[in-house]
């Protein structure tokens, strides 16, 4: 491991960091800060503009230590294990840094309650990730959130949706190692041989994201939306984040336009970004030629037909009529497939079964290569494939059947392993998570007394199993909103100190490739080479 190239590298990661603040400090202006349904701001956010100043001076401060201790390492080739270095650790420095604008502008989680800098971590670590989890109880206040902070956590959906080193590869390069970087950025099975120069790939990312996200902007500005709402919102939908400015989500406009242009978005944008590409350059044929796609799309309807036929059955709340049921059962449908999370209705007063197939969704997640979490729709598709051939050979042994996907064969090994541990490793992240939560989370999240729950002792088990289930489904696949206490009208900011940490990690390994995050607490990583 050369340290000094990791430090360099890193320094420059910083600065990139502590430069895009800068972005958020005119909307601190009364002028630009201003939202469609709110009153605009009356002064001058200086609390916020402090906040983001101090910050900026504190990354640049740290960026340019590390550079200096990385000296005389410039034009070095960066290897596999300093690029998986450079993945995990620049996640982790863009948490902390991205946590000093919240602690530093006096940022509120509720009334007259200061932000800890663990929720600090939280609220930065959800926006750099693009879960869209929150502890803000209340995002309309803006002497409880200054507006510029408000841009700054929609502009953390931005650069994490980007992927902060795949943006360090398109504007700096990194020869070999860039390949690396970028597939730890953008996990799941790559479509090989497309796209061979990694540079390229990550610019051609970068384009169609920004792109998309400008075209997004001025849609929402024509469909009503001011800029600072049209921008915060782009960000989210583009980054399958999921944060809006409203505490309602994007369900405070009330409008079926806006919603049904964020559902063509985030269909977009949880779409792999090298198929949008090559469709751009040969047509739509080869996007609806695609298998991954292809079963996106299928799930997706399948599953909003289902909702919407148990919902108008049940007589559930948004389903009144088939227009309203269509939408806020396709809306919350692809929010969760795409792993957005906006919200447009309360899912969590839905039957079981609409409830308990947005959380199977929550495991599932985007196209690999898209800006969307969770478990990837290719990964499903080949264990799916590796299964029904484990079940063939268990009574043909002689049989030889490669599995294909779409023509071509995946029937490498390595890979197929791979995606056999990741399985694995997911579920068990998630089941040892979910019982260090039942465990140790006190009964006071859930509004009850050690005392009242000790009398009710059943109800309240069953309510912390589901609830901390799907918490930690929520944060580990970068969803957001779950069910119960983090359900579409809650937050996070009931849970203790120790869980936010929790969930700080959680949504890191849900958004970097797992490997990336775990080789670090190998000591053998470590050693000089």
């Amino acid at each position: 491991m050369n340290f000094r190239l990791l430090s360099r590298v890193l320094g420059i990661v910083c600065l990139l960091i502590g430069g895009s603040m800068s972005f958020s400090l005119p909307f601190a202006f009364p002028l630009l800060a201003n939202r469609t349904h709110l009153p605009a701001a009356e002064a001058l956010e200086r609390e916020g503009i402090q906040g983001l100043v101090l910050s900026m001076a504190i990354s640049l401060l740290v960026g340019t230590l590390l550079l200096v201790s990385g000296r005389g390492n410039r034009g070095k080739p960066l290897f596999r294990k300093e690029a998986m270095a450079v993945v995990g650790l620049s996640w982790v420095l863009a948490t902390v840094l991205g946590a000093l604008p919240y602690y530093l502008s006096g940022t509120e989680i509720a009334a007259d309650q200061s932000i800890t800098f663990i929720e600090a971590m939280f609220e930065s670590q959800s926006g750099f990730s693009t879960t869209g989890a929150t502890i803000l109880t209340d995002l309309e206040n803006p002497s409880s959130v200054p507006h510029c902070i408000l841009f700054w956590r929609s502009w953390t959906h931005f650069l994490g949706g980007l992927g902060i080193v795949v943006l360090f590869v398109a504007i700096l390069g990194q020869g070999s190692a860039g390949k690396a970087m970028v597939r730890a950025e953008m996990p799941g099975p790559s479509k090989e041989g497309s796209m061979p120069r990694m540079q390229h790939t990550a610019l051609v990312f970068a384009g169609i994201y920004c792109g998309l996200n400008a075209i997004l902007t001025v849609i929402y500005m024509l469909e009503g939306m001011t800029l600072f709402d049209g921008l915060c919102h782009a960000f989210g939908t583009m980054a399958t984040g999921g944060f809006s400015t409203y505490n309602r989500s994007l369900g405070g406009f009330d409008s079926p336009l806006i919603e049904y242009t964020t559902i063509l978005f985030m269909i977009l944008a949880g779409t792999n970004f090298t198929l949008l590409y090559l469709t751009l350059a040969g047509g739509p044929r080869q996007l609806f030629q695609d298998v991954e796609f292809q079963t996106f799309i299928g799930i997706i309807a399948g599953l909003s037909g289902c909702i919407l036929l148990f919902g108008m059955r049940a007589g559930d709340v948004g389903f009144e009529s088939l227009g309203q049921g269509f939408r806020n059962g396709l809306f919350q449908v692809v929010s969760v497939m795409t792993t957005t999370g906006y919200g447009t209705a309360d899912f969590d007063r839905w039957n079981n079964f609409a409830r308990g197939s947005l959380l199977v969704l929550m495991f599932i997640g985007g196209c690999a290569g898209s800006t969307g979490g969770g478990m990837k729709v290719i990964r499903h598709v080949l264990f799916y494939k590796i299964l029904l051939r484990e079940i063939e050979l268990s009574y043909r042994p002689r049989v030889v059947r490669l599995i294909r996907i779409g023509g071509n064969t995946a029937d490498d090994p390595a890979m197929l392993r791979g995606i056999m541990v990741y399985f694995c490793l997911i579920l068990g992240i998630f089941i040892a998570s979910w019982m260090l939560l039942v465990t140790f989370e006190p009964s006071s999240t859930w509004g009850y007394s050690e005392e009242s729950a000790a009398l009710a002792e059943d109800s309240t088990l069953d309510e912390k199993l589901l609830d901390c289930a799907s918490a930690v489904a929520a944060t580990l696949n970068n969803i957001g909103p779950g069910l119960g206490v983090v359900g579409a009208t809650q937050n996070y900011a009931g849970f203790s100190q120790g869980a936010k940490f929790l969930f700080v990690w959680l949504m890191l390994l849900g958004r970097v490739e797992v490997f990336s995050v775990l080789v670090l607490v190998f000591p053998t990583f470590w050693r000089r080479t």
